[in-house]
């Protein structure tokens, strides 16, 4: 009877019974492939667990209770960079002036100028221009506050005298680090 009733069906439904069929088959695909994807999801993540959980084990092994960690390079490996050397001129000496705060605070610095090791036209030059790098120093002081010459801005303090004297004051020599054998920052 089926048949029958197919032979007399017009297109339309049967257009609408083959989408029906096809339907079913697509539902029917994806029930058989929905395990074997439901499988490799679940390896894949079996697989992660067990790598995360290895590299934490390996971490805390070799670190063992070691919070610092490992060092990548031992400090006595030839790799490691050493500092420069200099020779250093002190003909600047200790110099004396006042900051310039509202109330002067008094400074009291010893500057040693390091430059390029055994150059000896470099130390020429230091004993040529020693009270210009002298006035220089005490110039370079008096503009400052108290505030600014704090231990913890030495480095800054360094790293601007140094490039200023290279600039303004220096010629052919070049200094190379800058060193302050005492610096004292007192109110008056």
């Amino acid at each position: 009877m089926s048949e029958e009733h197919r032979a007399g069906a017009s297109p339309a439904e049967d257009e609408v019974i083959e989408e029906v069929a096809s339907s079913k088959k697509k539902k029917n695909n994806l029930l058989e492939i929905l395990p074997s994807l439901l499988k490799f999801v679940a390896i894949g993540l079996a697989a992660f667990v067990v790598v995360v959980c290895v590299s934490v084990i390996t971490y805390n092994v070799l670190n063992g209770n070691n919070s610092k960690g490992q060092t990548l390079i031992p400090e006595n490996s030839p790799y490691v960079g050493t500092k420069p050397q200099y020779s250093y001129s002190t003909i600047v000496g200790v110099v004396r002036c006042n900051t310039q705060d509202a109330t002067p605070y008094s400074v009291v610095v010893d500057v040693a100028i390091g430059y390029t090791l055994n150059d000896s036209q470099a130390q020429t030059e230091f004993i040529a221009r020693q009270f210009e790098l002298r006035d220089f120093i005490r110039n370079y002081f008096s503009t400052k506050y108290a505030k600014d010459l704090t231990p913890d801005k030495e480095p800054q303090l360094k790293q601007e005298l140094m490039e200023l004297l290279n600039v303004r004051i220096l010629d052919t020599a070049k200094a190379k680090n800058i060193t302050f054998n005492q610096l004292s920052v007192m109110e008056m």
